[in-house]
């Protein structure tokens, strides 16, 4: 029998995580609210076809979930693109992509904090925003130093409220169909631009950013080898054709070529309209508790990279390597990372911070459909198209980037660079 401080010495991490579970977490963490936010500008930018948008998205999401299944059968262990580049092709480079990755998970809580203060003041204007962020700070890191059963608890209510918010949107806009086009969002000749609708695309895979995630909890899960490839794919299906309805029915009871009164939260306008004033603070409500959940999960996956990379001695493992010998959680990851959001969500904004964000995410999802591309040309397996154009959709997005953003998430990777060649040293 293996004891907790056994555990902690040895860096092994508890299986208590099922196909299920991981659903949910996955769920939760890319947040089944998520084109919500994004609504209005995908829609002024895609003339309205919002839902053909999306459904491009998942197409291309879809295929580096596939490239996540199968590096993650071939290598279950917690560290996802970190381990699978450095593993399947270099280790320096397998360090870069984790490196990059890192930028993705903890500018994620980050703006998860600077949003969630901003709804609270919208709620309570009373209380400053400053008191918010110290407030959402403090309870991503409380969230995340639980033990992972029962973050996985707290990961799953969430998303079952969630959804009950959407059946409801769902419900309320159906009386709008008897006098609507119901082919116009997925395509109108009169608004329709291969250039814009490719602009708008490249933002709508926003609404996918965060199923890499579940591949960092490998060493949480039972039979991962089978799970975690079924969970990736899941989830990213489950996020595309959900996104798909509420974006649909929004088109719908809003179509295209009529104002809103304000582009960023034009969905909760929108629910206005559909369902009244409970429906629209009950969307109010639930994009908060999705930012939320959103920053918990991605603090929670931020923190078992740098432990991957911490247990591989890539970083200090005397610091990043140790697992808590109670709470059985990398617990100086997640303070570490709490500590950032903190300080950060006083200097930065969130759009600089989503901007970065977007950096990391896609150098891990080129880094994982490189690596799975190589594998399959080494098995000369037919099944290398699908992350060969995985990867070429990823560098694709990440050069549309804004030029700020890839000045600041080149700055980062030249650091990275530096860190590896003093750790050869």
């Amino acid at each position: 029998m293996v004891d907790n401080t056994t555990m902690a010495n040895t860096g092994e991490l508890r299986r208590a995580l099922h196909l299920r579970d991981l659903i949910f977490m996955g769920l939760i963490i890319i947040q089944p609210t998520a084109p919500m936010p994004l609504f209005g500008v995908v829609s002024n930018k895609a003339g309205g076809h919002v839902v053909s948008t999306i459904l491009v998205a998942m197409a291309g999401m879809l295929l580096t979930a596939i490239s996540y299944g199968r590096m993650a059968r071939l290598y279950p262990s917690a560290g996802s693109a970190y381990t699978y580049v450095g593993k399947e092709i270099h280790p320096s480079l397998g360090f870069l992509t984790g490196w990059g990755l890192l930028l993705d998970y903890v500018i994620n809580p980050l703006i998860c904090v600077i949003w969630c203060a901003k709804a609270a003041g919208n709620l309570l204007p009373m209380v400053p925003y400053e008191a918010w962020v110290l407030f959402f700070a403090l309870l991503f890191t409380w969230l995340n130093l639980r033990n992972i059963q029962a973050a996985a608890s707290t990961h799953r209510n969430l998303a079952l409220v969630m959804g009950a918010v959407v059946a409801w949107m769902v419900g309320a806009s159906l009386k709008f169909f008897a006098t609507a086009d119901l082919s116009k969002p997925f395509y109108d000749p009169a608004t329709y631009s291969w250039q814009t609708f490719s602009s708008a695309t490249s933002l709508a895979v926003l609404t996918f950013i965060g199923f890499d995630a579940i591949s960092t909890l490998s060493e949480e899960t039972v039979d991962a080898e089978r799970t975690i490839p079924r969970a990736t794919v899941i989830v990213c299906l489950l996020i595309g054709v959900l996104s798909a309805l509420e974006v649909y029915v929004a088109q719908i009871v809003w179509p295209h070529g009529v104002p809103f009164p304000d582009v960023d939260t034009a969905y909760v306008h929108i629910a206005g309209k559909a369902g009244g004033l409970w429906l629209f603070h009950a969307v109010n409500l639930t994009l908060l508790a999705a930012t939320i959940g959103s920053g918990s999960g991605g603090q929670m996956a931020g923190a078992r990279l740098l432990f991957g990379m911490g247990r591989d001695g890539v970083l200090p493992s005397r610091f990043f390597g140790v697992i808590d010998p109670v709470r059985q959680v990398p617990a100086r990851n997640v303070l570490l990372i709490g500590a950032i959001a903190l300080s950060g969500a006083y200097l930065a904004t969130y759009e600089l911070g989503a901007e970065l964000l977007n950096f990391g995410a896609f150098i891990g999802f080129m880094g994982v459909n490189l690596a799975a591309f190589l594998r399959a040309l080494r098995e000369r397996s037919p099944s290398a198209l699908a992350p060969a154009a995985g990867f070429l959709l990823c560098l694709y997005l990440w050069w549309s980037l804004s030029p700020k953003a890839l000045w600041i998430g080149l700055a980062w990777a030249a650091l990275g660079v530096a860190v590896t060649i003093v750790r050869r040293k």
